[in-house]
């Protein structure tokens, strides 16, 4: 391992950087460093080399040209086994250097401003910056290359360890640490620029599109045991709830399948963040109960479990609020893989903790009245789907009232209910409510009338007085026939079909409310 003696610090995030210097300088490194990242370091009167004074050429062109010079990027590049370079470096007066700490100037943190013009953004895109640490991470053998504050800590004990040395295996790690680092980088440049057909104009999907992810773990097996699966991370900051930011306080590991039905939970427990309490049960991406209530979890979570109590059973657990002893107990009386919260209490968690294999997962911000905004990801053979995520805020009041007879003020409840969920369901969907719960519902089905019997035959409670939601609008009248039989009293749908006046009639004639929302809602 060879000895540490030069580093060169240049960074726009400068958390932790003084600090960091003073280790390095302790440890009798000397210091390059360039105009924003020297003054910081002259101010805590730690001693560093200005770039323009070690390379006798300034800072130019407004500060675009500072670090592009033989003497730095030699002194990088340069292998230090190789004869030929060494001599060609003593030839031009080129000194190694042996630790590049180097971060970029913000650009996804630019853009993200509303008010950022196209110079702004251009000028936030940074040059020497990059070079330099592509160039270390290349000669990662002789070179140490940090783009992470958070390795400041780890990298001083290391050298402090082994003589002022790094490993070749940490190398190696801070290496790859870079390269994913400029990717994303450029990812994020070349998106910005491909939404944009000149300088002013934006399209609402770019041309090109760029994204890293980062393994979070390694899984058994896939949706089946003879597939391979792992979990990645998108390397940008996660808002609003999910799985990325959870902590998971016991049990055995998330398989696949538990990642994509808890993705489901997270999605349906967002939605009802404006209720008191609300619980819902997922079972193979779908909700097979969602119950709301004004008092107490315990009874949302009964509500949404007795459902389809059959279903229920070995399924995913997602509330809106802290998870108390009484709910607890409740769960504790069927079988559930695991249980999603914005947190638990000491007593719920000693309870269910008693059950080895029972995940349990905090999200401190499930349940807030978070949008999940940004894009969805669909991988397909070849290519791949992005469309925006279905956040669409609809007020159900404002949809068109399209029979003779009008919602009561309690159907109007449950059609809001009802049409929140049914986003949710795979498509055809048909769900059955009243304004605290789901009563029966019917997922995925070729044809839209299938979807409303198996609905009405998972029921496990009357149907009379009920409302139904259904994702898209109803192609023929036997899906209003079949609602009418089963006792519902009002329908919400987007509408749009060629048939609507025949639907509309059949909910005249068997005296139902119908509301058109103008929106579908599939989920495929």
């Amino acid at each position: 391992m060879n000895k540490i003696t030069r580093a060169i610090i240049s960074v726009s995030d400068k958390t932790g950087i003084v600090e960091f210097a003073k280790a390095l300088k302790e440890l009798g490194v000397e210091i390059l460093s360039t105009g924003g990242t020297a003054k910081a370091f002259h101010q805590a009167g730690i001693d560093a080399i200005e770039i323009a004074d070690y390379t006798l050429s300034p800072e130019i062109l407004d500060g675009r040209l500072k670090t592009l010079h033989p003497k730095i990027h030699g002194g990088i590049l340069g292998m230090r086994d190789n004869k030929d370079h060494q001599r060609e470096m003593k030839e031009n007066s080129i000194e190694l250097i042996d630790l590049v700490v180097v971060n970029l100037y913000p650009f996804e943190e630019t853009i993200s401003k509303k008010d950022c013009s196209f110079e702004h953004a251009v000028e936030n895109i940074d040059i020497g910056g990059p070079t330099m640490l592509r160039a270390a991470a290349k000669n990662h053998k002789d070179v140490a290359v940090v783009c992470d504050p958070k390795d400041y800590d780890d990298i001083i004990n290391e050298l402090k360890k082994n003589n002022c040395a790094i490993s070749d295996k940490t190398k190696f790690h801070l290496c790859k640490k870079v390269f994913l680092h400029t990717a994303r980088y450029d990812s994020a440049i070349i998106t910005y620029l491909s939404k944009l057909t000149d300088e002013k104009a934006v399209m609402d999907m770019p041309e090109h599109i760029g994204f890293t992810f980062s393994k979070v773990q390694d899984l058994r097996y896939g949706e089946n045991p003879h597939q391979k699966a792992c979990f990645y991370r998108e390397n940008t900051d996660v808002k609003g709830p999910s799985l990325i930011t959870a902590k998971q306080l016991h049990g055995k590991e998330l398989s696949y399948n538990n990642i994509m039905d808890a993705d489901a939970v997270i999605e349906i427990v967002t939605e009802m963040s404006s209720y008191p309490f609300a619980a819902v049960v997922v079972k193979h991406s779908n909700p097979c109960g969602v119950a709301v209530s004004e008092k107490f979890m315990q009874d949302a979570f009964i509500m949404a479990r007795d459902c389809d109590p059959v279903s229920a059973f070995g399924g995913i657990i997602g509330v809106n609020k802290i998870l108390d002893e009484e709910t607890a107990k409740s769960i504790l009386e069927t079988f559930f893989e695991v249980i999603v919260a914005p947190d638990f209490d000491d007593q719920a968690k000693q309870l269910l903790m008693a059950k080895k294999n029972m995940r349990l997962l905090k999200i401190d911000n499930l349940g807030k009245d978070s949008n999940l905004v940004g894009i969805n990801l669909r991988k397909v053979v070849g290519g791949l789907l992005v469309q925006d995520r279905d956040t669409i805020i609809e007020n159900i009041r404002d949809a068109k009232v399209v029979t003779k007879r009008k919602p009561s003020d309690e159907e109007w409840q449950a059609l809001e209910f009802a049409w929140k969920v049914c986003k949710h369901v795979k498509s055809n969907a048909i769900v059955y409510a009243d304004k605290n719960k789901t009563l029966g519902i019917g997922a995925g089905q070729m044809s839209r009338v299938d979807s409303s019997k198996i609905a009405v035959m998972k029921a496990m409670s009357a149907l009379k007085g009920s409302v139904v939601a259904s994702d898209a609008f109803f192609p023929f009248r036997d899906g209003v026939d079949e609602a009418a039989k089963a006792g519902a009293r009002a329908v919400i749908q987007p509408g749009g079909s060629i048939r609507d006046d025949e639907v509309i009639k059949a909910a005249d004639e068997h005296g139902l409310a119908m509301v058109f929302t103008g929106t579908r809602h599939f989920k495929h």
